[in-house]
């Protein structure tokens, strides 16, 4: 008999009913601290009194009228947005996938107005994670995402990442659209793209006239220390999809994109229900002013330093269990020796959750907001983690 919920996800056997900052809590009273933040989503914790205020007020104003009318609350996060950032121009989606299909749509569209219609292959990289809607899946060209899925929208070219002479030669065929690129990429096992690389793959879309897609779903949003991962390297993207930490965990995604980027997108090219509604609008809008903050980002990069010296503490600990640090800000992954399905277990043990990820990885992804006590509280529950692992006479304390 088929359960009544899809059994598309390997759930731990753990169920929350309440959460507190960085901690949530199962039915009987036991804490768990959270360092995945609902995979980089809550970006500033569970029942963040800000947030709930936001959501609260417009809840008692007005829950949905459709982008048939004007949403105030959307103008309003949009001209945050705007302001902040590169864009001259946003769409609301509901999620991250849907901003991979828009901003697959926007490129094509882009061509086909610029009367180059077979300018719509579009470059990826190998690890990559865009969602898994049939333009996601494409994208990203993992097997074990579209095995069994095809046929699978077509344009797609998958380069090794980092790989800066494969792209140099793929990127002036003269199909070629747009490049899309996760600044770090998060499923495929926090591994970062060098700001040299992000540099030279602007140079070579301004020489080429191919658009720079950002995917900063995951990498977004103050998770490195700046409201996006692309202000570390000094270049802006023509188009960009951003979701997960935006809403603080109210569902809320968005693309954001240059006028000359956008210019193909008129009425009737794309929609959504639910893109924009006003309650997530009224929550991103108070997240946004958070983490625009300077001060703000300044203590995520505080934070991000005490955190990452603490886990190199722990690696050095446990050479048997962890191999290395590796991320940015508050987007950090451990590499393991042994199976990373096995330390996130253990940490489930210890009461800390983190979250697996592609080449044999841990991410750690706590709130942006994360008190001090709760980074040391973190560091020895990995470290309790890590002992409940460790072979007997290994180096491990």
């Amino acid at each position: 008999m088929i359960p009544t919920i899809l059994p598309t996800y390997n759930r731990a056997p753990l169920a929350f009913v309440r959460g507190e900052g960085s901690w949530l809590f199962t039915a009987d009273g036991t804490r768990y601290l959270d360092l995945g933040a609902g995979i980089a989503v809550n970006a500033l914790g569970h029942a963040h009194p800000d947030l709930i205020a936001a959501l609260t007020e417009q809840a008692g104003l007005v829950w949905h009228t459709s982008n048939v009318y004007q949403i105030p609350a959307q103008q309003k996060l949009a001209d945050l947005l705007t302001e902040a950032t590169f864009a001259d121009t946003v769409f609301f989606t509901n999620s991250g996938t849907e901003a991979c299909e828009l901003a697959v749509k926007m490129a094509r569209k882009y061509w086909f107005d610029q009367g180059r219609p077979d300018r719509t292959r579009i470059l990826t990289f190998e690890g990559a994670f865009h969602g898994r809607s049939a333009a996601g899946i494409a994208a990203a060209g993992s097997e074990k995402m579209t095995k069994g899925m095809g046929p699978l929208l077509p344009g797609f070219t998958q380069l090794p990442f980092g790989d800066h002479a494969a792209l140099d030669a793929a990127i002036r065929d003269g199909d070629v659209g747009a490049v899309l690129v996760e600044p770090i990429q998060g499923e495929g096992g926090i591994r970062t793209l060098p700001d040299a690389c992000l540099k030279g793959l602007r140079d070579l879309c301004d020489a080429t006239g191919v658009l720079m897609i950002l995917d900063e779903v995951q990498c977004g949003m103050g998770r490195t220390g700046r409201l996006f991962a692309h202000e570390w390297a000094g270049v802006t993207p023509d188009i960009m999809m951003v979701a997960k930490g935006i809403g603080g965990g109210f569902p809320l995604g968005a693309v954001l994109a240059t006028e000359n980027a956008a210019s193909g997108m008129g009425p009737g090219t794309h929609g959504s229900t639910y893109g924009g509604n006003p309650l997530a609008c009224a929550v991103g809008a108070r997240v946004t002013q958070i983490i625009t903050d300077p001060a703000f980002l300044a203590e995520v990069n505080r934070k991000a330093g005490l955190l990452r010296q603490g886990l190199e503490g722990v690696v050095a600990a446990h050479p048997d269990v962890f191999a290395a640090v590796r991320g940015s800000g508050l987007m950090l992954g451990l590499t393991c020796r042994v199976p990373c399905a096995d330390v996130v277990k253990a940490g489930h043990g210890a009461g800390v959750l983190t979250i697996a990820a592609a080449d044999n990885v841990i991410r750690i992804l706590p709130a942006l907001n994360i008190p001090d006590a709760d980074i040391a509280q973190a560091l020895e529950r990995l470290d309790r983690a890590a002992a409940s692992l460790a072979p007997v006479g290994s180096h491990a304390r």
